[in-house]
This record gives structure tokens, C-alpha cells and sequence, in this order.
């Protein structure tokens, strides 16, 4: 009989995962976690959902690879809706924290796996707005990896960033298990290899992760 892969990291998502929506029935609109930000957001400027979208268009998607800074993504967003970058900037923090909440069961697990020998890691897509508001450093400064989208120029699901991690880490895919809450980037860290936990919430989680053999959970 083959022996199983030992697992030696456990790497997670952000939002959707260690910060969870408040309320997450809003999700089912579009799928997507950070809806309820950009629809406070678009209230707040006094304007449909569909325009904010597309007044932050191609330049949201370049902040969250790195392709654009926060001072010009906030520079083009403001000019398009005549406002000026500091409000702008606060508006969209206030946004994130009120519709955010950290997931302090996942949390607290993470660091009690860390003690007891496994490597924790984090693979995040974020902007420099939303990684000031979801990932203040001593949440994350004890983890043994943190791999942030718009710090490294890649985003999921491209594989590269997948690889990146698993080369700081200095572990085979095989033994390493990646938690998000997209099946599109589930997909590429099952390809190269990684076992993978589709999140929906704790408790799901916590099954999966018992099923793969991690101690203790």
C-alpha cells in the first residue's frame, strides 16, 4: 500500500478564508467575497454598482498584479469620479473593515498547527488598499511565508505564484496543502500537485483537514 504524502504546510487565502464577509449571503449575487466592499463603496459615492466597476476597470486589475501603485491606482480612480486620493482612500478602508471579519477559529488553528511543527504560509490576492485593511503585519509577521499578489507582480491562478511560495517554503508540492475559497484557484495548485481544501467554512474545513491527516484539529 502507498504511503501517503506527509504533510509538512498549510497555506492559506485571505479574504473568503482567514478574514471572512460579514455577511455572507451577499456573496450569492456574484460570487465573489469582496462584494459587499465595493457595494458600500459605490453607495457611498453616490453611484450604481456596474459604474464603480467600471470607473476602476483595468487599473484595479494592474493594482492587484503590481503593475500600478497605490498612489496611481487611487490617482486614476479618483480623477474618474472627481474626488480626491485621501477620501477616496478612506472610503475603501472603511469598507473593507465593515465588511470584513477576521476568522479567529481558522486563525488560532493555524498557529497551533504552527506549534506543533508545521510550516503556516499565506498566498493572498490583494491591492495595497485592501492588504492595509486585511493584512496588518502582526496578524501575519509570525507566519513562516507571506506571499501577497501586488508585492510580486503575479496573481492567482497563475501558476508561477503557486511555485514561487512553494520555493520559499522549500517544500514538494506533495506536501503542502492550499486552502481557498475560488475554484479557479484551486485548480492550477491541484495541477502542480498541492492537496487542496475548497473553503466554505470551519467546520468543512477543519473535516477536510483531519481527512488529510493533519494532528489535532
Amino acid at each position: 500500500m502507498t504511503k501517503k504524502p506527509q504533510i509538512k504546510a498549510i497555506i492559506f487565502d485571505v479574504g473568503g478564508v482567514l478574514f471572512l464577509p460579514k455577511n455572507p449571503t451577499i456573496i450569492k449575487k456574484r460570487g465573489h467575497c469582496t462584494l459587499g466592499v465595493h457595494q458600500q463603496i459605490s453607495n457611498k459615492l453616490k453611484i450604481s454598482l456596474d459604474q464603480w466597476f467600471d470607473l476602476i476597470d483595468s487599473i484595479y486589475a494592474d493594482s492587484i498584479e503590481g503593475r500600478a501603485t497605490e498612489k496611481k491606482a487611487l490617482s486614476v480612480i479618483s480623477r474618474n469620479i472627481k474626488t480626491n486620493p485621501g477620501k477616496l482612500k478612506k472610503i475603501i478602508l472603511r469598507a473593507y473593515l465593515n465588511n470584513f471579519t477576521q476568522n479567529k477559529k481558522l486563525y488560532s488553528l493555524a498557529f497551533k498547527l504552527k506549534k506543533l511543527g508545521y510550516k503556516i504560509a499565506i498566498l493572498s490576492d490583494q491591492w495595497p488598499v485592501s492588504q492595509e485593511a486585511l493584512m496588518p503585519k502582526k496578524l501575519y509577521k509570525n507566519f513562516d511565508q507571506v506571499i501577497v499578489s501586488c508585492n510580486v507582480g503575479m496573481r492567482k491562478p497563475n501558476p508561477k505564484i503557486y511555485r514561487l511560495l512553494l520555493k520559499k517554503l522549500k517544500l514538494p508540492a506533495k506536501n503542502t496543502v492550499f486552502i481557498d475559497n475560488q475554484t479557479w484557484n484551486i485548480k492550477p495548485a491541484k495541477k502542480l500537485g498541492m492537496k487542496t481544501i475548497l473553503f466554505k467554512d470551519n467546520k468543512q474545513c477543519f473535516r477536510e483537514l483531519k481527512k488529510l491527516g493533519i494532528k489535532k484539529v
